[in-house]
């Protein structure tokens, strides 16, 4: 069956099966390659996008599933204030070290930054626990979301 999906604001069409995972048409079907496959389980994070600005993870969201939701990206996250802020504390901070869990990363941190945009540690951790890092970045990570946020502007929460 023919679906037609927006993401990153242009409508895209796959003659997919239904439960078809969100992950292997952004990748195979439309050659969007920087939503990374991890797990294929939902528990890394790797595969994370938005659907109306909520992280999800893209592995275990059929295309049937989406309907006229709208999907973002890694490649249009720069595209919106929180993304575009959370990219650059991202590279002010020198976040990545090997870099494969860091667009799943990054797309959680800016819907964090859209629903609070001054999170605790707390918050910051409990939006964030779904994303693992093998490589151990999660301090930098925290501080870069904690940079963005500052950057927003206004009082800030209680950590």
């Amino acid at each position: 069956m023919a679906y037609t999906i927006k993401v990153n604001g242009v409508e895209h069409t796959a003659d997919v099966d239904g439960d078809t995972p969100l992950l292997w048409i952004l990748r195979d079907v439309w050659g969007m390659t920087g939503t990374k496959f991890g797990c294929a389980a939902g528990l890394c994070g790797a595969c994370t996008v938005q659907l109306d600005g909520s992280a999800v993870r893209s592995c275990q969201t059929p295309i049937e599933s989406v309907g006229k939701s709208s999907i973002t990206t890694i490649e249009a996250i720069g595209d919106t204030p929180a993304g575009a802020k959370i990219q650059k504390a991202w590279i002010d901070l020198e976040v990545p070290q090997c870099g494969y869990c860091q667009s799943g990363q990054i797309m959680s941190a800016s819907a964090l930054l859209v629903g609070n945009p001054h999170p605790s540690d707390s918050d910051i951790d409990d939006a964030m626990s779904g994303n693992i890092c093998r490589c151990g970045t999660y301090v930098r990570i925290r501080e870069a979301i904690k940079h963005a946020a500052a950057s927003v502007g206004g009082p800030r929460q209680g950590d």
